[in-house]
């Protein structure tokens, strides 16, 4: 979308519905602000963080600021795994590039040895040490996952040289209950389980998507209510209708977004094309 014509037209620095917003601009709960508490105090002593919920509840989002916070602690090298679910050859690969340490993927054992050596110094050093942050995490292998514990940890479970932020849907933890995956799943010390928001909180997060984008009054209030009230209690569902409805907008020049263009973009479904869909539903 044309930033110059929503800058013209609505005054808006940017798209409040994009997923790409600016970190700053996005909406922290009270949840998520204390689990991003969590996570920094977790990082003086590492170990294993969890992100885990159903799609479009909002995990990545959370996990987007546990990374821009982590990212302005003192001391802190953050590295971001991008390819969940690679095999271990290329999971070494990415680490070392993650943490700057150059490594042969053909030899994992030097591999695991540089990388917690490294880790090492950088804790004897600091107060601080490494995190790696991994989203879609459920589509890790469980070898990869049991290779993370191991290189996380120090010989005899007495320290940790790395902590780790998982992030994944519910399949995640059902990965978790494999039996080779049950000693990383009691070694997570703190979570955070996204679900679907209330009504309230919904309206909230349209109110300050607005308000950081430079133009609260953009929706009617009516318009507001109307999309809490078909989003489902789904984040990522109320964002694209809201998207949707900006672009019809802009594409009538509208001074702002009601309730008539959310019915025009959204209509509802006709009488023959109800009583069609019950007719159906009693032949079945």
């Amino acid at each position: 979308m044309n930033p110059k014509k929503l800058q013209a037209l609505y005054g808006l620095k940017w798209n409040p519905f994009t997923p790409e917003l600016p970190v700053e601009a996005l909406w922290a709960t009270p949840r998520i602000e204390d689990f991003i508490w969590r996570v920094e105090s977790l990082v003086a002593d590492g170990g294993f963080a969890l992100i885990t919920g159903d799609s479009g509840t909002g995990k990545s989002v959370a996990l987007r600021m546990v990374a821009e916070r982590l990212g302005r602690l003192r001391d802190v090298t953050v590295g971001v795994l991008t390819r969940p679910q690679s095999r271990l050859a290329d999971f070494y690969r990415e680490l070392g590039e993650a943490f700057g340490v150059q490594l042969s993927p053909h030899n994992r054992w030097n591999g695991f040895k540089v990388l917690r050596e490294r880790w090492k110094a950088h804790m004897e050093s600091s107060l601080l040490r490494a995190v790696l942050i991994i989203d879609e995490a459920q589509q890790m292998r469980p070898e990869v996952l049991s290779e993370l514990r191991l290189l996380a940890s120090a010989p005899f479970d007495c320290t940790s040289y790395l902590t780790v932020v998982l992030c994944g849907d519910q399949r995640l933890g059902l990965l978790f209950r494999q039996d080779e995956l049950v000693p990383l799943a009691g070694r997570i010390r703190t979570r955070l389980v996204m679900d679907y928001a209330p009504r309230e909180q919904l309206r909230e997060l349209l109110i300050h998507a607005l308000t950081q984008a430079g133009n609260r009054k953009l929706m009617t209030d009516e318009l507001m209510d109307t999309l809490v009230e078909h989003a489902a209690g789904n984040c990522r569902t109320l964002m694209t209708m809201a998207g949707e409805l900006l672009m019809a907008g802009v594409a009538k020049e509208a001074t702002e977004l009601d309730e008539k263009l959310y019915f025009e973009v959204y209509p509802p479904p006709s009488s023959r094309q109800t009583k069609v869909a019950v007719s159906a539903g009693r032949r079945r």
